[in-house]
């Protein structure tokens, strides 16, 4: 029996699990998504990524700013709904909301739950090097994905992964896994499990101060860093005025007294730079105005640019 569904999310990730629900036997009744925002240097208001796909497939769409008006839960309970599906909305629902479709709401969460709660659970996962990571198909409840878990996939993760791919890659197992727990929740054999709350990590939402990199820390954590936030809102740092993304690179596990963000070496595999313990080799890089290149090309046309004894900054920006 096809379920009446509404939908909530933003991003790219949620809306391959609108789709997913549209081409099923599942009736969407409604969108819900963000309000359009500024976007890229223009500030050309945007919709999201879920409002085209809704948008283009001709279903209505609702953008509140949030639910304390009771007149937006009200038209949401019009539409008499069997169970809200909420994939990255970015907004915490009061009960009102939860309590609405007959099922309540159901949450597509990119990490095995409990450990990584919160709005960046790709990118922390990858950041902490955890060896593995998955969905969670949750029934929410008022805390922040602190819900009854329906349904764990899980992924490797491997030692090439960045946040792009591994994003790509749960966008993958996401959608079976929230129709398989359509279907457990249309015959009845839902099995929830209780999280256990001592095991939760909280993964915070990404900054773009946080990304430039602190020379001091050791190469290991470092290079999970630049892994983690490629390609947002991806590493960088400062070379005298030059800010420098970095887009690859690995930790080389060699001991040196030098200043941390020294570099020690250049060569066509890789610039190495001193870190509070060991050495980052920088592999592949994007210059201000440039594409992304290897190291090999940037030496080619600028040999004079990462010489052995500059040193990159370790001081954070305000």
């Amino acid at each position: 029996m096809a379920l009446k569904l509404i939908f909530a999310g933003t991003p790219d990730f949620a809306a391959v699990h609108l789709q997913a629900l549209i081409d099923s036997e599942h009736e969407v009744v409604a969108v819900y998504t963000q309000p359009d925002r500024p976007a890229k240097r223009g500030k050309k208001l945007t919709p999201s990524a879920v409002k085209a796909v809704a948008l283009a497939h001709d279903l209505p769409v609702y953008q509140p700013l949030n639910f304390k008006d009771p007149a937006d839960v009200e038209q949401l309970a019009a539409h008499q709904a069997d169970v809200m599906i909420v994939v990255a909305y970015g907004l915490l629902l009061p009960a009102s909301v939860l309590n609405t479709p007959r099922h309540g709401c159901l949450n597509v969460h990119a990490s095995l739950l409990p450990r990584w709660r919160g709005a960046a659970p790709i990118q922390r996962s990858l950041e902490a090097g955890d060896s593995c990571t998955g969905i969670t198909i949750m029934q929410m409840d008022e805390g922040l994905d602190t819900g009854d878990m329906l349904h764990k996939l899980t992924t490797v993760i491997s030692q090439t992964d960045t946040g792009g791919s591994l994003h790509d890659r749960l966008a993958e197992l996401g959608p079976p896994a929230l129709l398989d727990t359509l279907s457990a929740l249309e015959n009845g054999t839902l099995q929830p499990e209780q999280q256990d709350d001592s095991q939760a990590c909280y993964a915070r939402k990404l900054s773009k101060n946080e990304a430039q990199l602190d020379w001091q820390q050791p190469s290991s954590e470092l290079a999970l860093k630049v892994r983690a936030f490629n390609p947002v809102p991806m590493a960088y740092s400062l070379l005298g005025n030059e800010r420098i993304r970095i887009l690859a690179a690995e930790a080389v596990h060699k001991p040196h007294t030098l200043l941390p963000g020294t570099i020690v070496r250049s060569a066509s595999d890789g610039v190495d730079v001193a870190c509070g313990q060991g050495l980052l080799r920088l592999t592949h890089i994007q210059l201000p105005g440039k594409k992304a290149m290897t190291i090999a090309d940037v030496l080619n046309g600028q040999p004079q640019l990462l010489q052995p004894n500059y040193v990159f900054s370790s001081v954070t920006e305000s």
